[in-house]
This record gives C-alpha cells, structure tokens and sequence, in this order.
C-alpha cells in the first residue's frame, strides 16, 4: 500500500475535463462515460501526464456518483472501475500511482439544501467500495461544503483502507462558497485522519498564494494544492485559460517554499504545465520544506475558529436542561425554536461556544441530541461543546457535526475512558475531561492531577494529540465545601503548568446555595484564571461577569481586546455597581422579541407568530415594508460584507417565507392586493447538468417573494424563448458552471434578444465573471444570489 512521505515532494498531474473539452467533449456528454466508449482517448490524456513526470494519475471518475449517473443508463461500479483499469493500464510498470478522484455530489446539504449526512455517506461509499481494489488512494476533491467533505471523508475512511488526500475549493475571500475558513477546515480534516489536505480550483495559482499561506501555517499533516491555470477569458469565441506553463511554475515555488508537499493543476492546466511545474520546483526547492505549526487547541464550526489561550473563553451554559423547566419541556416536545432562541441569545450575548445538553431520563437522547445540534448549527456559526453521559449520543452527534466540536465528558472511570477516547479519535473532537473516578471527585489536587494525568496519558495512547484534551478539575460547592474550593485552585495550576493542556472549569456549582450567586461566581473565576484557567462553562447573560472578562481581557490580551474593552464601554458608560449593565455592546446583539431580529436570526417559528402579532395592529402590506423588507436588506449587507454565511442567508429567506405565508392566508382572507414581485425565469443553459448555484438562486429569491419559473438544468434556449413568450416574462436569469457552456450562453441570449428585444438577461455561475457575461451579451451580471435580487428588484420597480 502507498505511504505518504511527509519529506518528500509529489506531483500529481493536471486537468482531465478541459483536456477532454479540448478534444471534442460535446455538449450534455458526461466525460466519466467516456472511459467505455472512447477509452483509447482517456489513456491518450493519462499518458502525456505519466509522461510529463506526475507521481499520480487520477482516474476519470470525478463525477461518478449515483445522482449524476442516475439517468446515463450506466451503473456507478461501471464507470468506476472502467475509469480505474484504464488508469491502472497506463501506470503498469511505471512509478506512479493511481487516484480514485471523487468529487462534491452535486447535492446541496441541509440545511442549505434537502441531501441529509447520510445520502451524501451512501454515494461516497458506493463510489469507493467500487473502485478501492483498483485505485492506491482516494482524492476527494472541489468541495465547498465542509459538512459535505466531512461525510465523504468518513465514507472513505470507513469502507476502505487506502490512504486519503481531501481537498476544497476556495474564493479569493479566503473562504469556500458555503463559508468555511481554511483554518477550519485543516481543523476538521486533520482530526478525521485523513493523509493530506489543500486546496483546488476556482482560482488561479496567484489568487491562491495567501489562502496557501495561510493553509500551510495550521495543517500539521502534508497540503497539497492544485490550482486552475488561472481564470477563464475568451478568444475567437472559444474559453481559454490565462496562466502560462511559466506562470504557473514559478509561482508553484512559492508553494513549495510555503510547505506544500503535493503539488498538481485543475481546470485549464495541460502536460506542459505539469511537466515545466516538476522540473522548476525539483531544480530550486527540491524537497518538501519543513513547517513549524503551533500545537494550538481549538475547535471550530466552519466558519468560525475558537483557540484556547488567546483569552479567556465564555461557553455559554444555557443549552442544559438540568434546573431548567421550560428547556426541558421544549426537548420533550421537540420544540426546536425555542432551542434557537436560547442558542441565538446566547451567541449575542457574547458566548464563543455554546454547550449542547439533551439528557433527560425519558427521550431517545441521541436523536433529540444530534436533531437538536443540526438545527442550531444552521442558525448560529458558533462552535458547540456536545455535553452527553452517552457514550452512544455523544458519537451520534460528533458523527454530523459541522466542524470540530468538544466531547463533554470524559472521566477516570475505565468505562468512561474506553468509551469515550475512541469517538473523539475516530471524529477528530476535542475531549473535556473531569477529574473524577470510581470513588467520586477527590479531595485532594494532588489526586485529581493524578486523574489528569490519566486521562491524558489514555488520549495520547490512543493517537490524540495533547492539543485536543482539556481538563476540567472540578468545582465543588462553596457552602458545603468551602475547604475544597483552594484544592480546585492548585489543582489548576498543577494541570496547566505540569501537563501543559487547557483548562475549563464549570463554574457555577461554586455557588449553588449561597446569596449573591454572581458574585461567587465571577470571584472564583478571576482567582481560577490566576491560577492558569483558559475557559468556563457559565451565563453569558450575567452582564457583572462579562464586565469583569472585559477588562480582563484587556489586561492580558493585544490590540484588539482593548477594542473590544472600549467598546463596551462606549456601550455601559456606568459601572455595574452604580447601574445595571446592559448584556451586550451593540444595538445588534439585542433579544429575540421582534420580526425584524427573528428572520435575522433565521427563527421560522418565531417569525411566523410574530406575524400572527402584528396582524392584529398593522397591514399586511405595512409588515411587508416595515419588517420583513428591512429584515432582509440587513441580512443581505451582512451577507455581502462576510459576517455571516450561505446557509445563515437561507434561514434567514426561510424565515421571511414564513412571515410571508403567514401574510397571503391573511390576505386572501382580507382580498388585500399585495402579489409576489416577478415573474422571474432561472435556467441553467443548455449542455450544464449543473444546478446547486441555480437552486440556491430560487431558494433566494422565493424567500424575497419573487414569482420565479424555475424551467431547470441542461434547457435549451428554444425552451427558454418559448417560456418568456408564453408566461410575458420581462427578467430571465440564466446560470452555466463549465466553461463549455458559455457558448451555449452566448446561443440563449442570442436567440432571446432576437424574439424578446425588452427581456433583460442576468448571467452567472462558478465560471463566470464580468468579462463573460459581457461576451455573451447577458445585460448584467451577478456574482452571487443577494446580487440577482438586487438586480431583479431594481429592474421590477
């Protein structure tokens, strides 16, 4: 079997679909299918990259699953091994190695989309049960969903035993289509024990120089980076790619001198731009460069990164049904939005991570658990610490979580050890452990250190690095045990200082049956974090604690927690002890009690009661304009500016949607003259069976109550002429995702403009940019979905 050589540099070799598209792929023609009836021109293109000097030949499966199969009148082990045998043909004999390619399914996940873990699961492990006798290694390659590359890494893992490399595609924001950071996503894949990761397509090798700097600052497992050559222009009519073999060989030094150990080319790159790429890289680098990668503990969802030791960090203790009627009622029930409503206010109130409990004596805790867990990652972009007793519940959720979340808990118990450790190695999660065993918590520091110890010393028997351990010693109550809360302190400081992991405490139990528990608190807080304390499981809500972690942070941090401090500030201008504090600095960070913040925050629920409210004061037109309007347009410039994500932006239209059913039962009732805006056409063009930007489009633009014709994918532009004729549409959106089908572009409008003059085109997709859509004479052209709406309303009003 292949082993990766973390010192040694590899070059795997370059495009397949352009090469393909240069020698005559037409139209509608799948390019996996190719490998039954035109294999001879498959080894033709796997033999000039053998010749080139590639290390791997990756295998003409990229898009061989089964919902991109399902109507090719092939099966997937078909297509599979024929792709396989023909690779394995070529390198027979020779040094290279073989490459199951797969890439992103084409589905869209929940909550973004209606493809659930497990699908996505399935089709991966079909495609590898299929072709894992045949192939040395899987790349899974051109995702940008990192919930969807998490289920794929999994199927990989879990159904064969060749070695995996993973990669994802990135915008020149330094963040995929989906959301996810580089940072997060090295956080996600090295803990799966995947073999490497990095970067492909969408950008050329110089748009991706900072996003692989940054890539090769935090993996601490081998990167591998394989650009586009550049970005797609046109001449003579025909898509060319814009970055020399020269080009792009020089700056694959750079990447080499970064630390990246692979190195290959996607779209546009050719055997010229392999070959020169290995011959100038071996000549001035020569060798994988060693990278020194700090061994930082942190978690992460996919858009947002938590690290331990920068300062003080607050996860937020709300979520735990222990004491807490109303959550408790809300699990039994399975009322959801009142899960989101406590998730949201405590990420407002200023939480880094959010603790997640569902374990009460009578539900199925891992279905109510991993339910919960899904839905509130689709509101809130805050990391979650999965609080369970259950060892079952504890894997149920760590298995679809988004991201690297922290196990909580383990303990000193054999059982809870044997349990326990091996989820958070098998999911790559960081564990808490508390320092307690068979006999109950020790009196002693000395004693809970030696259960530290313990559980640390198990972790990294295991192959958990120390990184991923966190300690809790355990706070016992003041009132009942006022000699033992000194013993927690030392025990702190002996854990910090000896084993040199994180700690958190769970603090409120310091005070339980005392007056003035905040003040308890907040006090034992501050002589924890003396001691060495990194966290706390506590009330973001409590406005004195989070005053006093202001100022401390301020006293131990940089540049910025001294912002924060002054803003605060700007925000409280009296002290706490003169005036109650408010909970939060900005007017953004307020309850959840209105419609406008309820589709903001993405509560379906809560917007559409909230709407029932208003109706009994306001106008249905009137909540249109002076809610849901004002809602959205926020939500939109947050989106645009990068504070929150794609599937934020989908909950929140899904939100207004709600308010807006809400509205038409209203006003059918009341015969009120407010109509959908539109209509509006989406297609995407003819000869691209690509849909997910298109599908998101809609999603979008039905929650900004648009009437949009959805006619589909692969549609052709007669199909199109016909639909704006017979249903007097004057706005027509079209998407295309090869660079294939800009032609087929050009052809649509063509054809619309001669028989609708009026219509207004708007033009998009992964490949297209400005330059394009001038080229194929769309009127506007929109990079994303908040822009189409943008440029849809203006053109409707």
């Amino acid at each position: 079997m292949f082993t990766l050589n973390p010192e040694k540099l590899y070059f795997f070799d370059g495009a397949m679909g352009t090469m393909l598209q240069s020698r005559g792929l037409k139209l509608r023609e799948i390019p996996e299918i190719l490998s039954l009836t035109q294999p001879e021109l498959i080894r033709s293109v796997h033999r000039e990259y053998l010749n080139a000097g590639a290390d791997f030949i990756t295998a003409n499966t990229f898009g061989a699953n089964r919902f991109k199969l399902a109507n090719s009148g092939h099966s997937v082990s078909e297509i599979i091994k024929a792709g396989l045998t023909l690779a394995r043909e070529i390198t027979h004999g020779t040094h290279a190695h073989v490459a199951l390619d797969i890439g992103s399914t084409g589905r869209v996940m929940y909550p973004s989309g209606d493809a659930s873990f497990d699908e996505i699961y399935d089709a991966v492990a079909e495609m590898v049960i299929a072709g894992k006798n045949l192939a040395d290694v899987i790349l899974l390659e051109t995702f940008t969903d990192l919930h969807e590359l998490k289920a794929a890494v999994l199927a990989a893992r879990e159904n064969s035993e060749l070695p995996v490399f993973a990669t994802m595609s990135f915008e020149e924001s330094g963040r995929t289509f989906f959301g996810a950071s580089v940072e997060a996503m090295t956080a996600t894949l090295e803990g799966l024990g995947i073999d490497a990761l990095g970067v492909n397509c969408s950008l050329g090798p110089a748009q991706l120089l900072p996003i692989v700097e940054r890539l090769c600052k935090c993996s601490h497992i081998p990167v591998m980076v394989q650009p586009n050559a550049g970005l797609p222009v046109m001449r003579d009519g025909v898509s060319h790619y814009d970055v020399t073999p020269d080009e792009f060989a020089e700056i694959s030094v750079k990447f080499a001198e970064f630390g990246v150990n692979i190195l290959g080319g996607c779209c546009g790159t050719t055997p010229q731009h392999i070959a020169l790429m290995k011959r100038v890289v071996m000549s001035k680098v020569g060798h994988a460069v060693t990278r020194n990668v700090p061994d930082d503990t942190l978690v992460c969802s996919p858009s947002k990164v938590v690290t331990f030791g920068r300062k003080f960090i607050v996860i937020g203790e709300r979520l735990n049904p222990t004491g807490k009627k109303m959550l408790q009622k809300a699990l039994r029930e399975g009322n959801t939005d009142y899960l989101l409503k406590e998730a949201v206010k405590q990420q407002e109130q200023g939480a880094d991570i959010l603790d997640l409990n569902a374990g009460l004596p009578d539900i199925d805790e891992p279905s109510v658990l991993t339910h919960a867990l899904r839905e509130i990652q689709g509101v809130v972009n805050l990391p979650i610490q999965i609080d369970s007793s259950d060892a079952k519940a504890l894997e149920s959720a760590a298995r679809i979580y988004n991201g690297k979340p922290i196990l909580n808990s383990v303990n000193g118990k054999s059982s809870s050890l044997e349990s326990v450790l091996p989820v958070a190695k098998k999911y790559g999660a960081c564990v808490l452990g508390l320092t307690l065993d068979d006999k109950g918590i020790p009196e002693s520091a000395e004693e809970r250190f030696r259960i530290a110890r313990l559980i640390v010393d198990m972790a990294e028997s295991l192959g958990i690095p120390r990184r991923n351990v966190l300690i809790d010693c355990l706070t016992l109550t003041a009132s009942a045990q006022q000699k033992l809360v000194p013993e927690t302190l030392r025990a702190i400081r002996m854990v910090s200082d000896e084993l040199g992991v994180k700690t958190i405490l769970g603090l409120s139990n310091v005070s339980f049956g005392l007056p003035r528990r905040p003040l308890v608190n907040r006090t034992m807080m501050m002589a924890a974090i003396m001691q060495g304390l990194d966290g706390a499981i506590i009330n973001p809500g409590d406005a004195d604690l989070k005053e006093t972690l202001y100022a401390w942070n301020l006293l131990s941090g940089g540049e910025k927690e001294m912002q924060d401090y002054i803003s605060y500030c700007e925000a409280n201008p009296a002290s706490s002890s003169t005036a109650p504090a408010k909970i939060t600095g900005t007017p953004s960070q307020s309850a959840v009690n209105d419609l406008n913040t309820a589709i903001i925050r993405g509560l379906k629920d809560e917007s559409a009661s909230m709407t029932r409210e208003l109706l009994k004061t306001s106008k249905p037109l009137e909540i249109i304009e002076n809610n849901i309007v004002p809602a959205l347009d926020s939500v939109g410039k947050s989106y645009e500016a990068g504070k929150l994500f794609l599937p934020q932006l989908i909950k929140s239209a899904e939100a207004a949607k709600s308010a807006f059913e809400v509205l038409s039962l209203n006003m059918e009732k009341s015969g009120d003259t407010g109509k959908a805006k539109g209509p509006v056409i989406l297609a995407t063009v003819y000869g691209d069976v690509h849909d997910i930007g298109k599908n998101i489009v809609k999603t979008i633009f039905e929650n900004y109550n648009f009437d949009v014709i959805d006619l589909g994918k692969d549609v052709a532009p007669e199909k199109i002429v016909e639909a704006v004729i017979n249903r007097g549409v004057n706005v027509v959106g079209l998407s295309a995702l090869m660079t294939t089908t800009v032609a087929s572009m050009k052809e649509t409008i063509s054809k619309l403009k001669e028989a609708c003059p009026n219509v207004k085109v708007i033009a998009g997709g992964a490949v297209f940019t400005p330059e394009l859509a001038d080229y194929a004479g769309a009127d506007f052209y929109a990079r994303d979905a908040m822009e189409g709406v943008r440029i849809v309303s203006s053109l409707l009003e």
